[in-house]
């Protein structure tokens, strides 16, 4: 087992956060099986006589909505919404971040600040604000939002990765590489990139938290996934009017949002001390 195997496994919080994860993935995967009710249903008994949620009970676990569904059900299947915007969009800015860093960092030159300037123009945005009016351009849908949010989010792994792909091309090895023959794309993919997982691993960890939140902020603004597909944030935005006469409609999906942010960082947080050799010791 290697060192940072090891001390990634002595973190108990990021332990207890991976644990976290994998609930919410099994919970997530399995929704068609561990929901008790589907999520769609419309209960006749899933109102009072006034036609107000009914509070956590022996059938409804966590209650109902507004409209006497199942709450527990929808927050089951409402994981797979999160998980899936999640990973898609995170790894799609990941991706392209890591792309247009490294090229910029490699070739430099016009081409290289002509990507880094076009970077900064997407920094002076406010994330919310641009995200916001994409979405208002687009009609929202699941892939539409998780696109939206990769679109606004590649921004700080692009300048993460350019700083490091300078360091790494003026390397020794990188030298004597390109003088033996090498083109640029065996250079960048081969003797490059390898020395860049550590941070893209990190990067795409930590980013999955802000994806996560990015999205329950446009659902409960009203522009993110569209119902009835259910989503933690859109379970938010329909109950918020509520939250008085039946907080379980806010308090059961905020806790759903904040346990999956907070675990996502607390493993990131954990990878990055274990694989950035500066992070060792702190």
């Amino acid at each position: 087992m290697s060192d940072a195997s090891r001390k990634f496994l002595r973190n108990r919080l990021a332990l207890a956060g991976t644990l976290v994860i994998l609930l919410i993935v099994a919970g997530g995967l399995g929704a068609p099986w561990l929901a008790p009710f589907d999520p769609h249903e419309q209960f006749f008994d899933g109102l009072t006589l006034e036609g107000a949620p009914l509070p956590p009970n022996e059938k409804f676990w966590m209650g109902t909505d507004l409209l006497g569904r199942d709450l527990f059900s929808r927050l089951l299947y409402g994981a797979r919404t999160s998980l899936i915007i999640g990973v898609v969009a995170n790894g799609a800015a990941v991706a392209i971040g890591t792309i247009l860093g490294l090229v910029a960092g490699y070739v430099r030159g016009w081409v290289g600040a002509a990507i880094m300037r076009f970077t900064d123009l997407m920094m002076a945005f406010p994330a919310l604000l641009l995200a916001i009016a994409l979405a208002a351009i687009f009609s929202p849908s699941l892939w539409i939002v998780a696109l939206v949010i990769a679109l606004v989010n590649w921004v700080q792994i692009a300048r993460v990765i350019y700083t490091q792909t300078t360091s790494l091309a003026t390397r020794e090895y990188v030298e004597a590489t390109r003088a033996l023959g090498a083109n640029w794309p065996r250079l960048l993919f081969v003797h490059v990139l390898p020395h860049l997982l550590p941070t893209i691993l990190v990067w795409s960890t930590l980013g999955i938290a802000t994806t996560v939140l990015l999205e329950a902020t446009l659902s409960f603004l009203g522009i993110g996934v569209r119902p009835p597909t259910p989503s933690w944030g859109g379970i938010i935005f329909e109950s918020q009017s509520y939250f008085l006469d039946a907080p379980w409609l806010v308090f059961f999906p905020g806790v759903a949002v904040l346990l999956m942010a907070l675990s996502f960082n607390l493993v990131g947080d954990a990878l990055r001390d274990a694989l950035d050799p500066t992070q060792r010791g702190r």
